[in-house]
C-alpha cells in the first residue's frame, strides 16, 4: 500500500479512498460505516505542526512512548482521527477532545472512546505500524492484528469459545495462527464496540474462525481488508438494536 502521504491512510473495503494530509471528507450524510488504514511504517517524517490538533491528553500518551516508531505510529493514527472527525462533524480537528463513555459493565469511564455531543461513533486499532479507524452512526468497534507466532496459540486458544477451539483444533497446524487471528481480530471489534474489552471474556461470544464471521445477535461483522500480513475485522451495532 503506497501514497504521497507520510503516513498513508486510504479506506479499507468497500470504500478504497486516499486520505491527503490537509484534506478531510465532507460532512456525515449517512449510518456508515467508514474504514480506514493508517500506514506509518514509513520513514519520511509527519507533516509539520501535525500534532497541534491532538488534545492535551494525547500530547502526554505520545510523550510517554519510549520507542519512536510506537510514537509515530500512535501520533498518525490520532492526527488522522481527529482530521476525518472534524471532516464528518464539520468542525475544527483541534478542538474535539476525546472523552470516555462509561463501561457497560462496571459504570467507571473506561468504555468506549468518543467525543461528547457527537453523532458519529467510532473505534481506532493499531499494530505493528499499521492502525484502523472505524466511523458509524451506531456503536462500532475495530481491530486490526498480525498472526501471532505459534507458542502463544498455546495459552490463547483455551479462552476462545468452545466451538472456535474446536474448530482450530481441526484445522492443520499450519494453518492455525491465521485462522486464530482471523478470529481474534473479529471478537476484539465485537468487545470494543459493546465498550466492556476483553474483561467480558473471549469465550461467551461465538464469531468463528473460517471464511465467514458469525455476528453475535444485534450486530454486523465484517472481515476487513488489510495490508499483507494483517487480519482486521469491523463489528457495528444494528440500528434497530
Amino acid at each position: 500500500m503506497t501514497a504521497s502521504a507520510p503516513a498513508a491512510v486510504r479506506a479499507a473495503a468497500p470504500l478504497p479512498r486516499l486520505y491527503e494530509p490537509g484534506s478531510a471528507p465532507g460532512p456525515w450524510r449517512d449510518g456508515g460505516p467508514r474504514v480506514w488504514v493508517v500506514d506509518s511504517r514509513g520513514t519520511t517524517p509527519l507533516p509539520s505542526g501535525s500534532e497541534a490538533v491532538l488534545d492535551p491528553g494525547e500530547r502526554v500518551r505520545a510523550g510517554l512512548y519510549r520507542r519512536a516508531d510506537h510514537r509515530r505510529t500512535y501520533v498518525a493514527t490520532h492526527v488522522a482521527l481527529h482530521v476525518l472527525l472534524g471532516g464528518y462533524l464539520d468542525r475544527d480537528p483541534a478542538s474535539l477532545r476525546l472523552v470516555r463513555e462509561p463501561c457497560p459493565g462496571c459504570g467507571e469511564p473506561h468504555g468506549r472512546v468518543a467525543v461528547a455531543g457527537s453523532p458519529v461513533h467510532f473505534s481506532l486499532s493499531h499494530s505493528g505500524g499499521v492502525a484502523l479507524l472505524a466511523f458509524a452512526a451506531t456503536p462500532v468497534g475495530v481491530d486490526v492484528e498480525t498472526p501471532p507466532a505459534p507458542g502463544p496459540l498455546t495459552h490463547l486458544v483455551p479462552r476462545l469459545h468452545v466451538r472456535e477451539r474446536a474448530e482450530l483444533a481441526a484445522l492443520p497446524a499450519g494453518e492455525r495462527a491465521a485462522a486464530f487471528a482471523t478470529c481474534w481480530t473479529r471478537k476484539e471489534a465485537y468487545l470494543k464496540g459493546l465498550g466492556i474489552g476483553l474483561a467480558r471474556g473471549l469465550d461467551r461470544d461465538y464469531v468463528g474462525t473460517g471464511p465467514r464471521p458469525a455476528a453475535p445477535p444485534g450486530w454486523t461483522l465484517t472481515d476487513v481488508a488489510a495490508p499483507y500480513g494483517f487480519r482486521a475485522a469491523c463489528a457495528v451495532r444494528d440500528e434497530d438494536a
